[in-house]
C-alpha cells in the first residue's frame, strides 16, 4: 500500500497492533530492561503478526542541495508508514516528543508512536504522535 493511499483506519489498524504487542511484552518482562532488548522483541513480535518491520532504518537528510546520508537511525518503521521511537526511560522529557516530530517530517511519515518501556504502566508511556494526519 502507498503512503499516499493511507488511510486513518490502515494507520490506526497498524498502531492498534504496536500497542498490543508493545503491552504484551511490558507485562511479560516489566521495566527495567535495555532499549535494546524491548526494541528486538517489539520486531520479532510485529513480524511474526505480518507485518514489515525495518529495524534502525537510516534516514538521511538534505540539508542545502545535499544528502548527508546516514543522519539518523529510526527504531522502527512499520510497514513504511508507522515510525516507532523506543525509549527505556524513567519518564519521557520533551526533547523525546519533539525528536519523534522531527523524525517524522524527515522521513515524510504521518504517525509516529513514542514508546517508553521504562514506565511502570506501560499505557502511561505511549504517545502518538501525528505529522498531518489523513482524513
Amino acid at each position: 500500500m502507498s503512503l499516499k493511499n493511507m488511510n486513518a483506519e490502515e494507520l490506526n489498524r497498524i498502531s492498534g497492533t504496536i500497542i498490543d504487542r508493545a503491552l504484551h511484552i511490558h507485562k511479560e518482562l516489566g521495566p527495567g530492561l535495555l532499549e535494546r532488548v524491548y526494541h528486538r522483541i517489539l520486531a520479532y513480535e510485529l513480524r511474526k503478526s505480518g507485518h514489515d518491520v525495518q529495524i534502525e532504518a537510516a534516514v538521511p537528510v538534505i540539508w542545502d542541495g545535499i544528502v548527508i546520508e546516514d543522519s539518523f537511525r529510526a527504531d522502527l518503521i512499520i510497514n513504511s508508514a508507522v515510525l516507532v521511537e523506543l525509549k527505556s526511560v524513567a519518564a519521557i522529557a520533551d526533547v523525546h516528543k519533539k525528536q519523534t516530530l522531527t523524525y517524522l517530517k524527515l522521513t515524510d511519515l504521518q504517525l509516529g508512536l513514542l514508546i517508553n518501556f521504562g514506565e511502570k504502566l506501560l499505557k502511561e508511556g505511549i504517545i502518538r504522535i501525528v505529522n498531518g494526519f489523513p482524513g
